[in-house]
């Protein structure tokens, strides 16, 4: 098993108790109580739930920290350096229609740098996580960004509304977090998507640096509006070339 730091394991034992109420709610999803948040964005009791269990969690082993999280806000704390970023179910509208594939995301930002992220997916037991100049790993093994060099032989994640058709293999999915954890495992071979949420793609980011992969012109300096193009190497250029019209 790797080394990992005490940081990333306060993030596991956090999503792991979390993903406790989540795996009962999907169970029983037709009970739970729905209010509509915005156009195509749902928050859900279970939402509330486990975002309430992450911050605890994470406030329990690290009193000073500082949260951006999706339900919450940003709550400014005395460790203004060390910043945990939470989306307690990154996929929710997958969730509330009974569609297994969703995530909790948590990451770290430390002096304006994500330096670690996990992204768990409770109903696979699939967990992603990847900590600065450690590697990346799914469930204690070593993953990889994949090696492909032509654009024809790749799929591709996407997401959001597009102006056009992409003329390349893709699939939507539903989930931010999961896309990039997918990039970084070699299931896809890249993802395009405009205008994310830092809680969104923040502990994808290090998965797929750590990965091996590359993204185009990544901007945080705001927690809105982000927009992300990642690959693998071979074929970055290429595919940054192909989606210059979406």
């Amino acid at each position: 098993m790797n080394t990992i730091s005490a940081n990333l394991n306060i993030m596991i034992k956090a999503s792991e108790k979390a993903s406790k109420i989540l795996i009962r709610d999907f169970g029983e999803i037709e009970k739970l109580q729905v209010s509509k948040k915005g156009p195509s964005d749902f928050v859900t009791n279970s939402d509330l739930k486990v975002e309430k269990i992450l911050i605890e969690e994470l406030e329990k082993a690290r009193p000073n920290f500082s949260f951006i999280s999706e339900e919450k806000g940003i709550k400014i704390n005395k460790d203004i350096n060390n910043t945990w970023i939470i989306d307690p179910i990154d996929g929710t509208i997958n969730f509330l229609h009974g569609i297994p594939h969703f995530a909790i995301s948590i990451a770290l930002k430390s002096d304006n740098e994500i330096v670690s992220g996990l992204i768990y997916d409770p109903i696979k037991d699939e967990m992603f996580y990847a900590e600065k100049n450690n590697g990346a790993f799914l469930n204690n093994q070593r993953i990889r960004v994949s090696n492909k060099n032509n654009l024809d032989d790749c799929l591709f994640a996407v997401g959001g509304k597009m102006m056009n058709e992409p003329d390349f293999t893709n699939r939507k999915s539903g989930s931010a977090a999961l896309d990039l954890a997918y990039v970084a495992a070699g299931r896809y071979d890249g993802y395009f998507q405009k205008n994310l949420n830092l809680w969104d793609i923040a502990a994808g980011i290090v998965l797929v640096q750590e990965a091996g992969g590359i993204f185009k012109d990544l901007n945080l300096d705001n927690i809105k509006n982000i927009n992300v193009i990642t690959s693998n190497p071979n074929i970055n250029v290429k595919f940054h070339e192909k989606i210059m019209n979406f």
